[in-house]
């Protein structure tokens, strides 16, 4: 059987949700027994792969940005014929094969449609709706987004099936006893916006930092770290920031490497995660997997991810996420309680499992 995936996201050089899903799912696609199934992975021109391919891999890198999907990888659909079509993200080409399968992280553009523009939510919703009549099976992330794709689009249950994301243990080097640390770093990672309530992360900080005394001079080694690009609705959180009594205490790093994320990470006391719509939430496995305890919201996705092992908070009660990262600061023994549970919690999510369970569905 010949395999195309869709390549275009995994190996760009600022990888978030979307491009670090397609990125594991071939590395451990490439690890996996696949019983002889050829696999061509379609890029983008100058690509860089930085893990070896078996010979049962090809790459084919498409010329031309303009219209990638709809145009580029259509042509290359109507030239070389293959038997499956793989799509890790919510768009299909045009001229695609019968057995195509799709991934759809998640509907937030409509379960938050107040923090996407109305010209993203139309060409997001006009993609999936197409792709999700054009697809032979649908993959999602979280038992959440299932729901939401047939609530919303009426997608029959038979043709979803539910994949969880995978987390990586071997970057796992601090222990569940370790977590005493001289300054209390207070992180946030993924895109700076609206939906993921950047807002209301600033707007807490500032209550809990209120609630611990901090004056005219706070103690400068408390501190929340906002790390991501920025998205939708950055200037308004830029605005609130500058006007933030403790914004001398606000660390604004922007998208940060790899090998910057992981510092980052291992100098934190605490990860904060009040998004308002996910369709997953691969951050809160990240900070797992550090040993950094998580507080995030109480949704369905993040709750269903988090499994127990986070505290879950109303993302729109900005005084109940002041007081979840007051309970953090205090309370040693819930910390280091949290920090375990993430760990157990981390076992149940694994990249090469993801691939297998996937390939699965490829292959159907």
């Amino acid at each position: 059987m010949k395999i195309g995936i869709d390549a275009s996201r995994a190996f760009v050089s600022e990888r978030t949700g979307t491009e670090e899903y397609s990125y594991q799912l071939i590395r451990h696609l490439a690890e996996i027994d696949t019983g002889g199934s050829e696999f061509v992975l379609y890029t983008k021109k100058g690509s860089d792969i930085d893990f070896e391919l078996p010979d049962n891999f090809s790459l084919r890198e498409l010329e031309g940005n303009f219209l990638w999907t709809q145009i580029v990888l259509s042509l290359e659909m109507l030239k070389k014929r293959i038997d499956v079509l793989f799509v890790p993200s919510h768009s299909i080409p045009f001229i695609h094969p019968r057995k195509t399968v799709l991934t759809v992280h998640g509907l937030e553009y409509k379960n938050c449609s107040e923090c996407y523009s109305l010209k993203e939510r139309f060409v997001i919703d006009f993609n999936v709706r197409v792709s999700l009549r054009w697809a032979k099976r649908i993959i999602v992330p979280s038992w959440g987004t299932k729901k939401d794709l047939q609530r919303i689009y009426g997608v029959a249950e038979e043709k979803i099936a539910v994949v969880h994301h995978g987390a990586e243990k071997e970057k796992s080097p601090v222990r569940g006893d370790d977590c005493d640390k001289e300054s209390f770093d207070i992180l946030f990672i993924g895109r700076l916006e609206k939906r993921k309530n950047v807002l209301g992360a600033v707007e807490a900080f500032d209550l809990f930092m209120k609630k611990i005394g901090g004056g005219a001079n706070p103690d400068k080694s408390i501190r929340l770290v906002l790390a991501g690009k920025k998205g939708f609705g950055y200037e308004e959180i830029e605005k609130r920031i500058s006007v933030s009594p403790y914004k001398n205490n606000i660390r604004v790093e922007g998208f940060v490497s790899t090998e910057k994320k992981q510092e980052l990470y291992l100098s934190s006391s605490l990860f904060i995660f009040p998004s308002f719509c996910e369709g997953f939430g691969i951050p809160v496995l990240e900070a797992m997997g550090y040993g950094v305890p998580v507080l995030c919201s109480r949704i369905p996705s993040l709750a269903e991810v988090a499994g127990g092992a986070a505290l879950l908070v109303d993302p729109a009660n900005v005084e109940e996420i002041a007081h979840g990262i007051e309970k953090f600061y205090s309370d040693e023994d819930f910390k280091k309680k949290m920090i375990i549970s993430g760990f157990d919690n981390l076992q149940k999510f694994d990249w090469k499992k993801c691939a297998k369970e996937t390939f699965d569905m490829i292959k159907k």
